[in-house]
């Protein structure tokens, strides 16, 4: 159990000696959040399916922060790649204490159209993916345990945009198994926590935008307009906003802290 009275605010959220996975770490979200987990004093791994892009990220996180980090291709879906990619991280950086399960799908069909292939596809990889990803990082954590983040979204609490039930379903999953890790990891001191971002943009929901605008004017449909959600903070989201918690959660800040998943929503649900 940690020292989380003695010690000042700033060794409570250092994370200085831990080693953490984040995946999908190549852009957006998981990038943010990989920086900000370097700048407390983390060695990281960025795992991404796009692994020239992860060893990129990785270089520059390591020059700016003075850590170590490593890129590392990574299909979270198959389950054998993410073992592979975790062992890679013990061996390469020392061991493993946090794993931020970020990697996600989010296309847009309506529920009758989705074909069963690409509603399965979203499931391998944000429901699959999240439970390989706990898996691996469970069967590596240290007997002083760890700390693995499931980013889910505000989808993961309520109903969203048309065409979005398979994300939105996905994420529900994500928020159940996120309480049921919890429970099953506890004995073993590994706390597992999920964040629920509002929407933020970021070069993946930019690609979705413009995924749907080509598929309605294929269609012949009217082009759909995305005006940017209203927040009751006055402004939307960012990445960094979003990776802040995630150091929250990853943190001895958060140590009497598991199950839950936080709303990083900008006052969506209020």
């Amino acid at each position: 159990m940690p020292d989380v009275v003695v010690p000042p605010l700033s060794d409570l959220t250092s994370l200085r000696g831990r080693v953490a996975v984040v995946t999908g770490g190549a852009q957006g979200i998981g990038r943010a959040i990989a920086n900000r987990l370097a700048e407390a004093g983390a060695s990281v791994a960025i795992a991404d399916r796009n692994g020239d892009a992860a060893s990129s990220v990785a270089r520059a996180i390591a020059e700016e922060h003075g850590v170590r980090a490593h890129g590392i291709a990574v299909d979270v879906a198959d389950g054998e790649s993410v073992d592979r990619a975790a062992t890679l991280v013990v061996s390469e950086l020392g061991g493993l204490d946090v794993w931020v399960n970020n990697a996600g799908l989010f296309p847009s069909a309506p529920l009758d159209v989705m074909s069963d292939d690409d509603w399965d596809r979203v499931f391998a990889v944000n429901v699959r993916g999240v439970r390989n990803g706990i898996k691996a990082a469970a069967a590596r954590m240290g007997e002083s345990g760890g700390v693995v983040v499931n980013i889910a979204s505000l989808a993961a609490f309520e109903g969203t945009a048309p065409g979005l039930s398979a994300y939105v379903s996905s994420k529900h999953a994500v928020r159940g198994l996120t309480r049921q890790a919890a429970i099953e990891l506890a004995p073993r001191g590994i706390r597992v926590l999920g964040v629920a971002p509002t929407f933020v943009m970021t070069e993946g929901t930019m690609a979705a935008g413009a995924a749907t605008m080509q598929a309605a004017q294929a269609a012949g449909e009217g082009v759909p307009s995305m005006p940017a959600p209203a927040t009751l903070i006055g402004r939307q989201g960012t990445a960094d906003d979003i990776a802040r918690v995630a150091l929250f959660c990853a943190s001895n800040l958060s140590a009497v802290m598991t199950g839950s998943t936080l709303l990083a929503d900008a006052g969506a649900t209020a």
